[in-house]
């Protein structure tokens, strides 16, 4: 089987800049609740930038949906974002594993849904397994799209969608 990572056949959805906009301006989440703003201990995992908050940084705790269909599968959950708008370029062409990247550095959740966001399938992932497991999630015709969670706290990570 030919990689997908290799094809570059996948890219990271970021985070909704409206969503990221409205956080940061108007001081409110996804649900119209306030955001909590605080300094960053270190470790956190900021999804707007898919790297790990650095000690002394500003972040903020906000409440996210990455669906768009009303339905049972539609949810909300708390996200850590940047409290200002960075610059750092983001690699949305690869997942953020590996020696380059600490934020999907642990055992995490794959977790597939159809076009209609109905959940398709889910696999525990570690990030060397990562490749493969996405390989077989992919063949369904069925997937539309992948959500990695972090398996601790089965906490939004990042989207993944075919290009």
């Amino acid at each position: 089987m030919t990689s997908i990572f290799a094809q570059n056949s996948f890219r990271i959805v970021p985070v909704k800049s409206e969503f990221l906009q409205h956080a940061r301006n108007a001081g409110l989440d996804d649900q119209r609740q306030p955001v909590e703003t605080s300094v960053a201990r270190g470790g956190e995992p900021c999804r707007d930038v898919l790297r790990r908050a650095r000690a002394g940084e500003e972040i903020i705790l906000a409440s996210y949906c990455p669906f768009d269909v009303s339905g049972p599968y539609k949810e909300y959950g708390p996200i850590f974002i940047l409290g200002a708008r960075s610059e750092e370029a983001v690699d949305l062409g690869r997942l953020p594993i590996g020696a380059e990247s600490d934020y999907l550095n642990q055992t995490f959740v794959l977790r597939a849904y159809s076009k209609d966001e109905r959940i398709v399938d889910g696999i525990l992932s570690a990030p060397d397994q990562a490749e493969e497991n996405l390989q077989r999630i992919f063949s369904c015709e069925e997937v539309d799209f992948v959500l990695a969670r972090f398996a601790g706290y089965g906490c939004y990570a990042c989207r993944i969608e075919r290009r």
